[in-house]
């Protein structure tokens, strides 16, 4: 059974590519991390703008071509800040693409990779559900996440919400918390009561598997994540050891951090460079942030496996592409 996979030349899509049992065709963005990926991982990936104006006809040609039968679209634009515009181009337009392409070919199974950032609220939230009430976006990124998946879930297809990703080859969650250590000290909001569940790509991974192999999923949403509240102080604090670093901290008011953060924030608006504080950043630093995994143990037949102590462990012992 060939799947098609997008964000093939990234973290995830890559893994996922790796693992992958039959035909394969593997999609990317940028030409120079398509070329990267398929060296890494031995097999084509494809570099195609899934919002340009011929991807959907040049996608389906190839996608029958390829017999391509189920979708995973791990594909996204993911930061902290940016241009909504930039956002809604990769986010929304891209998942219009791949639905109309899926409708296309009659794919069997569709799992659409959304992220728990739209759930986000300035407040903490304990084992939060699937169907929990969704406030207002937090950013641009949320907000077009939040648009790519209620299409996804309009045309039936699998939702996943993984929590924190973080494993070999990740450019984004560690490699911000080392910057924000070595920049630091880091502020503690709260007297420190943040506390949030990661969960290790190995981990996502098998649930996209688990997730493409059981009909009746399709149409809902499952929270992902390693099940584990971990307080964020901690986390930080193992990372930097693992680089040798002594992670510094100072405790301050979260309203005057809030009011810095934003001013940092319209600041970035004006010179369009990202700011060093965002306040979804304070955030996460302030407020306790768990997921309810109840349902993708008993829909999906899965549950997490990798400890972070474990998962950390194998980060740091197999250097990223």
């Amino acid at each position: 059974m060939t799947t098609l996979i997008t964000g093939a030349s990234g973290f995830l899509g890559s893994a996922l590519a790796a693992s992958a049992q039959g035909g394969v065709l593997d999609l990317g963005r940028d030409p120079q991390r398509c070329a990267a990926a398929a060296e890494r991982l031995g097999i084509p990936v494809v570099p195609l703008d899934l919002a340009g104006p011929e991807a959907v006809d040049v996608l389906t040609r190839m996608a029958k071509a390829a017999g391509v039968q189920r979708i995973v679209h791990a594909a996204a634009l993911s930061a902290p800040w940016g241009k909504p515009v930039a956002f809604h181009r990769a986010n929304v337009m891209g998942t219009q693409t791949i639905l109309q392409v899926a409708e296309a070919i009659g794919a069997a199974s569709v799992v659409h990779m959304s992220t728990p950032a739209i759930a986000f609220r300035f407040a903490d939230q304990e084992a939060l559900a699937e169907d929990a009430p969704l406030p207002p976006a937090v950013n641009p990124y949320a907000a077009s996440k939040r648009m790519a998946e209620d299409m996804a879930l309009m045309a039936g297809c699998v939702v996943l919400r993984p929590r924190g990703v973080y494993g070999t080859g990740d450019r984004a969650l560690i490699p911000r918390l080392l910057r924000a250590v070595r920049t630091g000290p880091l502020p503690i909001l709260r007297d420190g009561r943040a506390a949030t569940d990661f969960t290790h790509i190995d981990d996502v991974v098998a649930s996209i598997w688990a997730a493409l192999a059981v009909p009746k999923a399709q149409g809902r949403v499952f929270n992902i994540s390693g099940g584990t509240a971990l307080p964020i102080r901690e986390v930080i604090a193992a990372v930097a050891r693992q680089h040798g670093i002594a992670a510094r901290w100072v405790r301050l008011p979260l309203p005057l951090v809030m009011a810095v953060a934003r001013g940092m924030e319209l600041t970035a608006a004006l010179t369009g460079k990202e700011p060093q504080i965002t306040r979804y950043g304070v955030g996460f630093l302030a407020y306790r942030q768990t997921l309810d995994i109840s349902m993708a143990k008993a829909i999906l037949g899965w549950q997490p496996k990798v400890s972070f102590d474990e998962g950390l462990a194998r980060t740091f012992a197999t250097p990223g592409p």
